[in-house]
């Protein structure tokens, strides 16, 4: 050992690793009460969740009644929310106190009806604890090909829907200096990749508006979430539109191999319970993508262009 280490070692009358292990023991235990302190919990919390009916949106709500909150689902198709009611309905939790949901029928793309939607929510509960932002749509295609009326539907959805919902509630939790503010955006909010341009340009612009939002509303103790998952195995690759407007009704390979939607439900809750400002959800290719993006754009860009040649390939094959 060295002089220096053994003089501290005489100071201290023990050695330098048990030290060093007991301030990593320290710090870890500080950061875990920090974390206890500031998580609050969802039972009895207004919840509203758009696109309720299906995938993620579906997950969410079973966590989210599971915790038991109050919730209101939202989505276009009233059936299929009333489905989920009554299979929630038929859950219960012995130890946490649950509620049968609320519904609200809207289409989210038509910004014009979200004043009147929010207005029926409101009117469920009086308040929102917190709004989960999930309805969206994906879309596959070749710039070249695709018509912009396709782009602006997929902005629509994904971009303005939550945007104008989000604007007609922010009143009333800011005169309550109270909520939390949900947006479930993409790794594609963050990089993008080759044929996906109408569905990562739309979660670009939803990273930059809710970053903003989260600065503005924070003196009136309001938290904003952005979570941005990876593949999730849902139907959404199905359901994507392509540069015609037409489905492309294909499960992709990576979608299939993607997070199970359960998962990244309880990820939502944890961000909510947690007030965490910025999720990403995503394995470690995507995640390091992320910050290549960032500290070295000129190979990602590289690899980028080298993966649209070898997509392009696979379709012409």
């Amino acid at each position: 050992k060295t002089l220096g280490l053994l003089q501290m070692e005489r100071v201290l009358g023990l050695g330098v690793g048990p030290l060093a292990a007991g301030t990593v023991g320290l710090l870890i235990l500080l950061k875990v009460i920090q974390r206890l302190r500031h998580k609050q919990s969802v039972q009895d919390k207004v919840v509203v969740i758009t696109g309720a009916s299906s995938g993620l949106g579906k997950e969410c709500a079973r966590v989210f009644h599971a915790a038991g909150a109050r919730l209101i689902l939202c989505g276009r198709d009233q059936k299929r929310l009333q489905d989920v009611v009554e299979e929630l309905r038929n859950t219960t939790n012995g130890k946490i106190q649950t509620y049968s949901p609320c519904t609200v029928t809207f289409d989210l793309s038509s910004t014009s009806l979200v004043s009147s939607a929010a207005e029926e929510i409101l009117k469920c509960h009086g308040h929102v604890d917190v709004l989960i932002n999930n309805a969206g749509i994906s879309y596959r295609g070749n710039i070249l090909d695709t018509h912009v009326s396709v782009q602006r539907d997929v902005m629509e959805t994904n971009y303005f829907g939550p945007v104008a919902l989000t604007h007609a509630l922010l009143p009333s939790m800011v005169d309550r200096r109270s909520g939390h503010i949900v947006v479930i955006s993409s790794v594609q909010g963050k990089i993008s990749i080759p044929y996906r341009s109408a569905y990562s340009a739309s979660k670009h612009a939803t990273q930059a508006y809710f970053d903003c939002l989260r600065a503005e509303v924070d003196r009136f103790g309001l938290q904003v979430s952005v979570i941005s998952p990876g593949y999730i195995r849902t139907n959404l690759s199905i359901n994507a539109v392509t540069g015609d407007g037409s489905k492309y009704g294909v499960m992709d390979k990576t979608t299939a191999k993607g997070s199970d939607p359960v998962d990244v439900a309880r990820a939502v809750l944890k961000a909510v319970c947690h007030k965490q400002k910025d999720v990403v959800l995503a394995g470690l290719l995507p995640t390091a993508a992320v910050y290549l993006r960032t500290l070295w754009p000129a190979l990602y860009f590289r690899l980028m262009a080298s993966r649209a040649v070898k997509e392009q390939r696979v379709k012409e094959e």
